[in-house]
């Protein structure tokens, strides 16, 4: 209950925040089998909001595996930050700066980007950019998972990847897209 009385919260005073609840358990796991966790090593989340992918993931992940969270929102950062986890690091900053910000062996090493930043609310050329980034943090064979409320990243997707493919998602407020774009 508290993460959605933060998600409303921080919907009416943060215009970034898109969703005015957290993501479902049935979009984490619909989402999380694109994920092979035993065989992944590095995975990187746009948006941690409060929390419920990270926690997941963290679940999930091998001992030896790390986890990178954006979280520009300021409630949720501080709630990010208070997991205790030392495979986690939390970046209160913004995806833009992904390759200044990750470690750089972990550059071009990444196994999974997940999003569920609204990449609707931005412009042709901050999508491209941010895209662009997300495909060199990615290891080859690398995928960037995202789960957005529209059909706004086909055309992204398909100029930064060359390739996506999608699902819906019905079991979450509101439904989502569930896009998988691949690094080849």
């Amino acid at each position: 209950m508290k993460g959605t009385i933060e998600f409303l919260k921080s919907f009416a005073s943060d215009k970034d925040v898109a969703s005015i609840t957290p993501s479902s358990k049935y979009c984490i796991r619909q989402l999380c089998e694109y994920i092979d966790f035993p065989n992944t090593d590095v995975i990187v989340e746009y948006g941690g909001g409060t929390g419920v992918f990270t926690k997941h993931f963290l679940k999930q992940m091998r001992p030896d595996a790390r986890l990178f969270v954006f979280e520009t929102n300021d409630n949720f950062a501080e709630l990010l930050n208070n997991i205790d986890d030392n495979r986690l690091t939390v970046f209160h900053e913004s995806v833009e700066d992904i390759l200044d910000l990750l470690p750089e062996e972990v550059v071009g090493n990444v196994n999974h980007i997940v999003s569920g930043i609204p990449f609707s609310f931005f412009d042709w050329d901050m999508k491209i950019d941010i895209l662009s980034k997300t495909k060199q943090a990615l290891k080859s064979e690398g995928s960037f998972l995202a789960y957005q409320t529209s059909g706004h990243l086909k055309d992204p997707l398909n100029e930064s990847f060359g390739n996506f493919t999608t699902e819906f998602c019905w079991k979450n407020i509101p439904p989502y897209f569930i896009y998988e774009a691949v690094n080849k």
